[in-house]
Parts: C-alpha cells; sequence; structure tokens
C-alpha cells in the first residue's frame, strides 16, 4: 500500500476524545472528506465508512473503564478487537497489560493504530486481517461496538462466544445497537459518552459494557 501513514497525517488532526482526554489520537472532524478523500486515494468507490478515523463510543467507554480500573488490566494478554483507532488497546497498554495486539480488516486502520500507539508511547501490535477463528492467545478480548449491522454479529458473536468457552474474558461494549445479543451477558458497567451528530443523531449515548458468556 502507498504511504498509508502519511495520508491519515494529512487528512486527520490530534485530537482528545470527550471522555478519554488521557490519549491523543489522529482524528477527522467530518466523516464526508475523509471518507471521499479515502476512496480518491484508493481510486475505488464504495468502501465502508472510515471507521478508524473516529473515535466511537463503544470504544471510549471501553477505554475509560480500563483507565479508570487499571488492575482489570495490568499483566494481561489483550486483544482490541476491530480496534478501529485502537483508543481501547491503547488505553489496555497505558493501564500496564503484559501484551496488545489490535485487530483490523482496514490497513488504514491499522497504520493509525501503529500511528497512535506511537503517539501515546505505548506498545500496541496491529495485526492487518480477519483474527476470527484465531486460537486463543489472549485473556482478554475488547469488542467495543462490533454489533452494529446483522452480517456483522454474526460473524464475529459465535468466535467471541467460543472464545469465551476457552477461558478468555470477552467485554462488549454495546451503544444501543440493533443486533447486541439480549442473553449471555454480565454487566460490568454503563457509561454516558459525548458524541457528535456528526456521527450520530444525539449529543449522548449510554453505553453498556458487559461480558460475554460462551
Amino acid at each position: 500500500m502507498r504511504d498509508a501513514a502519511s495520508f491519515i497525517r494529512a487528512h486527520t488532526a490530534i485530537a482528545r476524545p470527550a471522555l478519554v482526554p488521557e490519549v491523543a489520537l489522529h482524528l477527522a472532524t467530518e466523516i464526508t472528506p475523509i471518507w471521499q478523500a479515502t476512496e480518491a486515494w484508493l481510486a475505488r468507490e464504495g468502501i465502508e465508512p472510515p471507521f478508524w478515523a473516529f473515535a466511537w463510543p463503544g470504544s471510549q467507554a471501553m477505554a475509560r473503564l480500563i483507565l479508570d480500573d487499571p488492575a482489570r488490566i495490568a499483566g494481561r494478554r489483550v486483544l482490541d478487537f476491530a480496534a478501529g483507532c485502537g483508543l481501547a488497546a491503547i488505553a489496555a497498554g497505558m493501564a500496564g497489560a503484559a501484551v496488545v495486539e489490535a485487530a483490523e480488516i482496514d490497513p488504514l486502520a491499522t497504520a493509525a493504530i501503529r500511528l497512535n500507539a506511537a503517539l501515546n508511547g505505548v506498545a500496541v501490535t496491529a495485526l492487518d486481517g480477519d483474527v476470527v477463528g484465531a486460537a486463543g492467545r489472549w485473556d482478554l478480548i475488547l469488542a467495543g461496538d462490533v454489533c452494529y449491522e446483522a452480517p456483522m454479529t454474526g460473524h464475529v458473536l459465535p468466535w467471541l462466544r467460543a472464545m469465551a468457552a476457552a477461558g478468555a474474558e470477552v467485554w462488549l461494549a454495546d451503544p444501543g445497537r440493533a443486533y447486541v445479543p439480549r442473553d449471555g451477558l454480565v454487566p460490568i458497567a454503563s457509561l454516558d459518552v459525548p458524541v457528535t451528530r456528526e456521527l450520530e443523531d444525539r449529543d449522548l449515548r449510554r453505553v453498556a459494557i458487559a461480558r460475554l458468556l460462551a
């Protein structure tokens, strides 16, 4: 791929999420311009939105929980699944995780994760590709906001439950998406996250974080 890091720097600004001001990220302020720029850069239309360019409410809530209670994370092997900008992974690194990996299927997202981790001085290994089906090597899997559409939920949820059955702790953060499971969840926390109407239909989203059971 062409120089993804240069593209990200050119089309984002360094900002701090409202709920997690401890973390600096390369973020976009509007979705349409960076979406159009990404299509032009890739010379391809009809791509998925650039999820990596925003600090979504699920990842903000997850990061806030981690930083407020680092004992949950310290010394553990952590995967930030469908990591977006890598916010939850960075928080895990700050909280003292032994190993932090962040998985994304978008190469621009993995480039953004590397930039953001370096910006915050933490070690995060970006995994480029679909890790669904991978054997377990993590103590804790963070799934910030993965149940926003039926195909995605159907693809990832059986694997996440299988990982829970194999002994991993799986946290699911839900900002009120339609396809989140209604059973097999143990509540952990609930946080209000300020959001922008550029991305959401309101100014505040309540995000529930739960442990996903096998």
